[in-house]
């Protein structure tokens, strides 16, 4: 008979697909510390059927579209921030795309988006990327900057799409598509949410590239926001080019 450690061993070393025959070959384990053991791989079990079913839930609007060959997300980062463009991704998700942990990109841990942004550009039928600049914000103000930046992702992408899934907002550079708005849309659409995590990690390594040129500003740590910080910095050095005028009036 095997030891508990030995056993524990090979619980942490099982690939989550083989977990029930874990739990089938040990469940009649009266040992307390084998039954603790199994306890978690059922635990483990439980929570990839979960994520399985939200997934699934998340797919709404893409069933909802089944019949087009190519639905495309859309969301878009950087909005708020006092400095650096805002940015934004398109993404075609394979029919039945099997990523599990899509998600609003502000749910997501820094780790968590960096395997899934490696996850979704394997696995995506195609990807766009689109952004505007500080200068560009303070033109033509932020809201007509986040259309030109979604339009922008979406017209470099290699796939015309059918439709669009969007978060909250229609195009109007994209009326040529159907367009399909939906409130909260990275938290309902597999599609936006993988859009919002490709855009969030692109804008943040960005942003955290740019800090090295200016480093009094902390930008690898709040990624251009308006921090305690930030803001010390604004007051103390003035602005920089990647600040955006229209929004720092009050700081300068």
């Amino acid at each position: 008979m095997s030891s508990i450690a030995e056993i524990k061993d090979i619980f942490k070393n099982t690939e989550i697909d083989k977990m029930p025959d874990f739990i089938k070959e040990y469940e009649a384990d009266e040992r307390d510390g084998i039954k603790k053991v199994v306890e978690s791989a059922r635990k483990k079990v439980k929570a990839l059927e979960d994520e399985k079913l939200r997934t699934y839930n998340m797919q709404e609007y893409e069933r909802k579209f089944y019949d087009c060959d190519y639905i495309c997300g859309i969301d878009e980062v950087g909005r708020g921030p006092l400095a650096g463009p805002v940015y934004a991704a398109s993404v075609i998700l394979p029919k039945n795309c099997d990523i599990l942990y899509l998600n609003d990109s502000k749910k997501l841990s820094e780790k968590k988006r960096e395997e899934l942004y490696n996850v979704i550009m394997e696995k995506a039928l195609a990807v766009g990327i689109g952004f505007a600049n500080p200068e560009r914000i303070d033109e033509i103000n932020i809201l007509q900057a986040d259309y030109e930046a979604m339009a922008m992702a979406v017209n470099s992408m290699k796939i015309k799409p059918d439709v669009l899934l969007i978060d909250a907002v229609h195009i109007p550079q994209l009326e040529m598509y159907k367009q399909e708005s939906i409130i909260k849309g990275d938290a309902k659409s597999v599609s936006i949410a993988a859009a919002s995590i490709v855009a969030k990690v692109t804008r943040d390594r960005l942003m955290t590239e740019l800090s090295k040129e200016y480093p009094e500003y902390g930008f690898d740590r709040n990624k251009g926001y308006g921090s305690a910080e930030h803001i010390e910095a604004i007051k103390k050095y003035g602005p920089c080019p990647l600040h955006r005028r229209s929004f720092i009036g009050n700081f300068i």
